[in-house]
């Protein structure tokens, strides 16, 4: 089979390689895009759109609950899961055609299928319909993402699961849900689905939920969503799964004794696997870790010239924000005749709990790990005025800064809108400003960002 020549081939339609599709072609390399299902990767199609359409959803029905706190009478307050998932789908829908618009352009050939290397330069494409076809081209970029994990459990291959993706097409509020894991994925789903009216409970193997966070950020999570009645099991092995009955039946050894929870249904939020299995990558020659992750180095290059990994499958940070950050690297580099590389970035996240919680930089466990010498400044969300007045006082501000420079190592929001006030520091962060900056700032009074103000005033004695 006679090989199509291209100027750049791109494994996967993620939020690298749509904008790396779209520059390139502009920039008249003649580009192929292979994408097995839609383009817009999981972002658009399994993660951040849908997840935080239904959160939005859950959030509605968790205030309409509460209208009496506000002095507002709400009742026969119902949850309608066809419309919840309508909605979603609709915005999904309109997601995933702007980024297939996105993608025709001149120069620019986009394949639906399966492709896979058979040299360092070459991809062999199963399309749709079952044809073949093989490709060739000087650059190869790989941006093909993750998949939910299914750890090796007991049983757990006889009983019916969920994952992140098929939970968000469940057509019921199931009576009793069960979550494997207490990541980011887990806790935001098992929230959402005790708003939505499901007894929910989380079965988490290490001793704190969000294992990336510091122990009293992880311990405050688990206070409110104790407070939302979901139950939480910390140091819990997973020792069998079996389905009795018509219920689903996990067995878990706690540190107290070993038990067997019933449950409707049963999420594995457990972690994501990298996709590079489906690639074929020993034919083109490109190293892995154990987990399957590609390596890459600071300029997203694999060990094989003109190969590049790109978002997820590469290890780190799994966001879209940095997923698209690599995108920019990449174009600087080849299109821009730049020198961007990965060192140094900062790595902002959001999880969508309720409240949110914000990261930016270094937390307290991380400044102690490098040995800096830092203060704490923390005040809870009761002393914020708009928090106060719109009666959503979960949670703590939490900022690490440097005692001799006064810079912010990093900044935890534990809160309403979280996310958006860490993005606030983060500025502050990104222009080098020490903490006094926030401090003395003037910022709209009755707002979110004048809790900064608070924060780096009183927040240092309030964390002795």
């Amino acid at each position: 089979m006679s090989a199509i020549q291209y100027d750049a081939i791109i494994l996967g339609a993620g939020q690298a390689a749509t904008p790396l599709a779209v520059a390139l072609a502009e920039a008249g390399w003649k580009t192929a895009l292979i994408e097995k299902e839609h383009v817009g990767g999981t972002c658009v199609n399994e993660g951040c759109t849908p997840t935080k359409t239904m959160v939005a959803s859950a959030r509605v029905a968790y205030l309409a609950r509460r209208g009496a706190d506000y002095g507002v009478n709400a009742s026969n307050i119902s949850v309608d899961m066809k419309r919840i998932l309508e909605r979603k789908r609709e915005i999904v829908n309109s997601f995933r055609s702007g980024s297939e618009r996105r993608v025709q352009k001149e120069n620019l050939e986009t394949f639906f299928g399966s492709g896979s290397f058979t040299s360092p330069t070459t991809v062999a494409v199963r399309l749709s319909n079952g044809e073949t076809k093989a490709l060739t081209a000087k650059h190869i970029f790989i941006n093909a993402g993750a998949r939910p994990t299914k750890p090796t459990i007991p049983g757990l291959d006889t009983v019916p699961t969920l994952d992140s993706t098929s939970i968000m097409e469940l057509g019921e509020v199931p009576k009793h849900l069960l979550v494997l894991g207490g990541g980011y994925i887990g806790l935001e789903f098992a929230q959402m689905f005790r708003r939505f009216g499901s007894r929910v409970t989380v079965i988490q193997q290490s001793e704190q939920l969000l294992g990336r966070e510091d122990a009293d950020v992880a311990e405050e999570v688990a206070k409110i969503l104790h407070e939302d009645s979901i139950d939480i099991l910390l140091n819990t092995s997973t020792l069998k799964a079996e389905k009795v009955d018509g219920k689903i039946c996990v067995t878990v050894k706690t540190p107290e004794s070993e038990r067997t929870l019933e449950g409707s249904h049963l999420l594995v939020a457990t972690g994501r696997t990298p996709n590079s299995d489906t690639l074929n990558l020993g034919a083109a020659g490109i190293e892995t870790d154990k987990h399957g992750f590609i390596g890459v180095n600071d300029k997203l290059e694999t060990n094989v010239p003109n190969i590049y990994a790109l978002g997820d499958i590469k290890g780190g940070p799994a966001f879209t924000h940095i997923s698209y950050d690599d995108f920019r690297i990449v174009k600087t580099n080849l299109l821009e005749n730049g020198n961007a590389t990965t060192n140094g970035r900062m790595v902002p996240y959001t999880v969508f709990i309720d409240p949110q919680l914000g990261r930016i930089g270094l937390n307290e466990t991380e400044a102690k790990e490098k040995g800096l010498t830092f203060r704490i400044a923390k005040i809870p969300m009761t002393y914020v005025a708009r928090a106060l007045e719109v009666d959503e006082t979960r949670g703590f501000l939490k900022a690490i800064v440097d005692s001799n420079t006064e810079q912010i190592l990093g900044f935890t929001a534990l809160g309403l809108e979280g996310g958006e006030l860490a993005s606030v520091v983060q500025v502050a962060m990104m222009g080098n400003l020490p903490y006094t900056f926030l401090r003395d700032g003037i910022f709209s009074h009755p707002g979110l960002a004048e809790s900064l103000n608070t924060l780096f005033s009183s927040g240092f004695d309030l964390s002795r």
